[in-house]
């Protein structure tokens, strides 16, 4: 599979601002409708540049099949890893036309408590009429099918020192409307029957890019008369729809904040950190 590394793939949109109008709401922020020339939030890009793989070319799992441009790995589940992200130039406004060039940077294989995995990295660089805006590195994992009886283990306890915090209840009209957003056909997130019963997981999951989008989210409106920098978040142990969790940040000595999220018994599901200029 290591062949695969270096592949690149290249994507033109246009931002329109009803994407973003759809977010505030799904969010259930009060921002001011977006308008035409708005910079674009941090992470916003995600409901631009999406894939579109035709109905006759989709996975069991609801993602597009392997092969095209991310490399055929023989482990059925995929879930959303971490990013990394890097805000070096100017925003893309909406209105803008915008260009995402993506390249498989590294394929990892490795084995944990569960069996065999293999990590895939790609980057993404996000360039407008003003050149670069940000650079993303997305870890991908894939993993081996549910074993008969399998549990999710309970993750270590989330900080208790937070300086901002935010409870939210992830339903599953919150996650569809979000998969309908970002065009994820993901499974997981919406068939019960298939995530409890071919993923061997409890219920409907929360989306990883959404919880990092909450934590950026409240980074940013806790330091609002500051540009984010950098922000970065890494997966730790799944969230389910129907229980409450905590987004979560902590300000630190040299400005940074570090952010979390917290499942409902206080468990520590995602960690990240947000840095500002």
């Amino acid at each position: 599979m290591r062949s695969w590394i270096g592949r690149t793939q290249s994507v033109e949109d246009f931002v329109a601002p009803w994407p973003a109008k759809a977010l505030i709401a799904t969010l259930d922020e009060r921002d001011p409708e977006p308008r035409m020339g708005n910079p674009l939030p941090p992470l916003w890009h995600w409901l631009y540049f999406l894939e579109v793989a035709p109905a006759s070319k989709i996975g069991p799992d609801g993602h597009g099949e392997r092969g095209d441009f991310l490399p055929p790995i023989d482990l059925p589940r995929r879930m959303w890893a971490g990013s990394r992200f890097r805000f070096d130039g100017e925003p893309i406004r909406i209105g803008e036309t915008a260009r995402r060039v993506s390249t498989i940077k590294s394929i990892e294989p490795k084995s944990g408590a569960t069996g065999a995995m293999v990590f895939v990295t790609v980057q993404h660089t996000l360039s407008g009429p003003r050149g670069t805006a940000l650079i993303e590195e997305h870890d991908i994992v894939y993993r081996e099918a549910a074993k008969p009886g399998e549990a999710v283990r309970d993750p270590k306890a989330a900080p208790t020192d937070s300086t901002t915090a935010k409870t939210i209840v992830p339903d599953p009209v919150l996650l569809f409307r979000f998969s309908a957003l970002t065009f994820n056909g993901h499974r997981i997130h919406y068939d019960q029957p298939y995530v409890t019963g071919v993923e061997g997981y409890p219920g409907l999951i929360v989306h990883g890019p959404l919880m990092g989008l909450l934590q950026i989210e409240l980074a940013r409106r806790a330091t609002p008369a500051r540009t984010p920098a950098t922000f970065e978040f890494r997966a730790l142990s799944p969230v389910f729809a129907g229980a409450p969790l905590t987004v979560a940040a902590r300000r630190e000595p040299d400005g940074s904040l570090t952010t979390w999220i917290a499942n409902a018994k206080g468990g520590l599901a995602q960690l990240g950190k947000a840095t500002f200029r």
